[in-house]
């Protein structure tokens, strides 16, 4: 299970990563497609896995509500890239 929520608020996925900000990535919804804007990590969780846990926790949950992704944010579309069983996902 991930530990990734949804934050419809503020329009952005988190996962708590043991520092004062989670990690996030930021989007934008428009009807059946999902614009995924920007991915933060705190520089403290950096290079520890924590982008690639909220890219797969994010995935895994418009997968679940049928939306289609269009990857705006680099970090994103590269974790899309390396990860072809994701790719059905693009809209």
């Amino acid at each position: 299970m991930s530990d990734v929520t949804d934050n419809t608020a503020r329009h952005r996925f988190e996962l708590e990563v043991g520092t004062s900000e989670p990690a996030l990535i930021a989007y934008r919804r428009d009807g059946g497609r999902i614009t995924l804007v920007h991915t933060i990590v705190p520089e403290e969780a950096s290079g520890h896995g924590a982008g690639s846990r909220l890219v797969r926790g994010a995935l895994a949950m418009i997968r679940s509500q049928g939306l289609r992704v269009v990857p705006e944010c680099s970090f994103v579309a590269a974790y899309i890239e390396r990860h072809p069983e994701e790719r059905d996902l693009l809209a």
